[in-house]
Order: structure tokens, then C-alpha cells, then sequence
């Protein structure tokens, strides 16, 4: 293998340029799946590959995959990918680093002339936020046959809008079927999400699967009543019950420490009005864990516990799980690739079970699969005030490149 080097100034800057597509006032991105500022990163996506001679291919769901070519064509192409869309309050770093070091690394062959022996394909995958369309990973998830096109395009965002709509609206409805576009494995480069690599003073980590994750939405509903002229004994406050669930959520977390985390990170509330008891509250639970059976024993105690509390206090209720993603274990000879890479660099790394969904989670059920993480300050991602080094970028696009090359040597031959 060649001692190929990226050009990190470059990879900054890029990510710097897009990170203006969708900048917010306090110096994160909100460029939510299949707006117009997602169609506005795209078009510059699709541009920056086709000036690299790469054929770009978009699949019913909307992904994208650009493609290089290999001194062999019979050879499955090796993908590089993430995404760019964002939270609401996202940072310049979450997705779009994995994207544009992989777009780095097919500058840095084609400047320098380098033909890999397999194909290289950049991907980037529709709705991997979840953000507006639930579940997450939404577009690499029909890509792996985990939901059907049917499935993703009856999603409807708070307002209301369908999958469907949005990316017809947007202009990226491709003509290929999800999964059509095939390749033999893929690297994804990702910030950490998390404080570990940070605190343990690594350069890299080595990640070996995704923990387990399920999503949950409760409604509870009460009676709407005057809040001074209504006895308490007499309320069916529906807010009091999500504030009971929530709570309970959080002990189910502490009972299966250290690993399990939960979290009620949306919830609305109706009316909403001060002096109005609230007779609605809608409400989503996020549980993980490595353990899958831990995960159903989570599951089966805020499954018993949500009825409870809404009897206690007088409400209906509506409990359903929206999202089962099972843990993840990643490919063997791609994290050989990884550890290869890092080696050779002689940078300190650890391996790493991602406590984050990513697209590569669903990737692994179909083909060969592994992650690189990078540290991120403080472990904050989802946040506008996310950040990662010039540095760390630069390490993690070396290692994402080194790394491909050395499977290319293995396996693209």
C-alpha cells in the first residue's frame, strides 16, 4: 500500500463551506432530511463527485452513491458514507464529517492518480437523523430491507408532511430500487457522540458494533379543566402522568446501570395554556442498551409501568414502539482494515461500542461493515456548540483512507 496522504486544510475547509448551508446564529446546522437546504447540500454534493469523474446514482428513497472507478469492474466497490442531514440544533461535525472525508479521500486519489483494484463509492444516506421523519437511519434501513418504500414514504413529519411529498418536493426521488446499488463493504468515519475518547486521551476509536436502541410513543389523555375551580381529586392531568412516566424511565435506566441509558426527549403538551389542566400529552421514550436482553427487560417494565400510572391518575393511554433496532456486531476483517490503519499512524486508539444509531448499523446486515470514531469536546453532539479538532478531522479522514486502501489490498485484488 502507497503512503498516501489527504490534504487536511482542504477537508477543513470543506466542512466549513458546507457547514454554511443551514448555520445557525449560535454556529450549528439545522438542515433537516428532505428540505430545501437539504436539497440546496445535494446539488453541492452531486457536484463536488461529478467533477471527480464519479457517476452518481440516487434510489427511490433518495440515497446517493458516487462512483469511482476500479482497475477492476468485476469487483464489488468498496463504500465510504454517512450523512448530511442535521438535527435542529445540530453541530458542523454529526454525519457530514463521515461524508466529506470520504469525498477527501477521493480527491486525494484523484489528484495524486491512484487506481484502487475495487471501485470506491461515496454514499450519503437519506433521513439518518430521524429527526423529522421517525424511525432513524431511515433511508440505509430500505436500503437493507429493514422497511419497504412504503413504509418510508407514509412517515409524516409534526406538520404533517409525508416522506413522500418531501422528497418528491425536493427533486430526489431517484429512479433506482432501494438496494439495487450494491457494494462488498463500507467504512463510516463519525465523531464519537460521547466523552470516552476524549477522557481516555485517544486519537481514534476502533468501533466494534452499535448497542441495541428502541424508540416508543406514548399518548396520554386526561380531561382539559379550569385550573383554579377544579379539586385536585377531581383532575385527570395528563401532564402529571408523563411526568410520572418520565421519571420512571429514568429509574429503568439506573436499574440496569451502568450500560442502559433512556430518555423522553420530545413532548408536547394540550392545551398548553396556563390555567388550563393539561388534557393531552404526547411524548417519545429512547431506551439502549449493548444487551438485547436487557433491552426487552426495559421494555417489558415501561410496557407495564406506562398503563399503571395513566390508571392511577384516571387517563387513556396509547403505547407503541416505533423503532427496534437490535445491537450490532461488526465485520472482523474491516476492523482488522481499521486497526491496520491506526497502527501504521502510530496513533493511540481503544475499541468502542457506539452508544449512537448510525447507518451502518443497518448497513451490516447486508454487507461488510465497520466505524472509525473521532473525539468530540466534551462528548456534546445534537448541539450546536458540537466541535472537533482540525486535527482529529484530519486523523480520522488518514485513518478512513488508510484503511481502505489496506482491504483494497486484501479483498479488492
Amino acid at each position: 500500500m502507497q503512503n498516501l496522504t489527504i490534504n487536511p486544510q482542504r477537508l477543513w475547509d470543506t466542512l466549513m463551506e458546507t457547514a454554511r448551508i443551514g448555520g445557525t446564529a449560535k454556529g450549528g446546522i439545522c438542515r433537516l432530511t428532505l428540505t430545501d437546504l437539504d436539497r440546496e447540500v445535494r446539488d453541492w454534493f452531486r457536484a463536488q463527485c461529478d467533477a471527480l469523474g464519479c457517476t452518481v446514482t440516487v434510489d427511490e428513497v433518495g440515497n446517493m452513491f458516487a462512483t469511482r472507478p476500479g482497475k477492476r469492474a468485476d469487483v464489488a466497490p468498496i463504500a465510504i458514507g454517512s450523512h448530511l442531514d442535521t438535527q435542529p440544533t445540530g453541530g458542523k461535525f454529526d454525519g457530514i464529517l463521515g461524508v466529506i472525508g470520504g469525498l477527501e479521500v477521493m480527491r486525494t486519489l484523484h489528484d495524486l492518480g491512484y487506481e484502487t483494484n475495487a471501485p470506491l463509492m461515496l454514499v450519503n444516506w437519506t433521513n439518518e437523523e430521524g429527526s423529522r421523519f421517525a424511525p432513524a437511519m431511515l433511508g440505509s434501513g430500505v436500503y437493507a430491507g429493514v422497511f419497504d418504500r412504503a413504509f418510508a414514504d407514509s412517515r409524516e413529519d409534526r406538520q404533517g408532511v409525508r416522506f413522500a411529498d418531501a422528497i418528491e418536493g425536493i427533486g430526489y426521488r431517484g429512479d433506482v430500487a432501494p438496494g439495487a446499488v450494491t457494494f462488498g463493504a463500507m467504512f463510516e468515519l463519525h465523531i464519537e457522540q460521547g466523552p470516552i475518547l476524549e477522557a481516555e486521551g485517544k486519537t481514534v476509536g476502533v468501533v466494534t458494533g452499535v448497542q441495541g436502541m428502541r424508540w416508543y410513543e406514548v399518548d396520554l389523555t386526561g380531561r382539559e379543566a379550569h385550573t383554579g375551580s377544579t379539586p385536585m381529586h377531581l383532575r385527570a392531568n395528563a401532564l402529571l402522568g408523563a411526568s410520572r412516566v418520565v421519571e420512571r424511565v429514568n429509574a429503568i435506566a439506573l436499574a440496569h446501570a451502568p450500560l442502559a441509558v433512556a430518555t423522553v426527549g420530545l413532548l408536547e403538551v394540550k392545551p398548553n395554556s396556563r390555567n388550563v389542566i393539561p388534557g393531552h400529552v404526547f411524548f417519545c421514550v429512547d431506551m439502549r442498551h449493548p444487551d438485547d436482553a436487557v433491552l426487552d427487560a426495559m421494555e417489558r417494565e415501561l410496557s407495564e409501568a406506562v398503563p399503571a400510572i395513566a390508571a392511577e391518575i384516571g387517563l387513556e393511554v396509547s403505547f407503541r414502539k416505533t423503532w427496534d433496532s437490535p445491537a450490532v456486531r461488526f465485520d472482523p476483517d474491516c476492523i482488522a482494515s481499521v486497526r491496520a490503519a491506526t497502527e501504521r499512524m502510530g496513533l493511540p486508539t481503544r475499541d468502542i461500542v457506539s452508544g449512537a444509531g448510525h447507518d451502518a448499523a443497518y448497513i451490516a446486515r447486508v454487507a461488510p461493515t465497520t466505524m472509525i470514531f473521532v473525539p468530540c469536546a466534551g462528548g456534546l453532539s445534537h448541539n450546536e456548540a458540537e466541535s472537533t479538532t482540525f486535527d482529529e478531522c484530519s486523523a480520522g479522514a488518514q485513518v478512513l483512507l488508510n484503511a481502505v486502501l489496506d482491504y483494497d489490498e486484501r479483498f479488492g485484488r
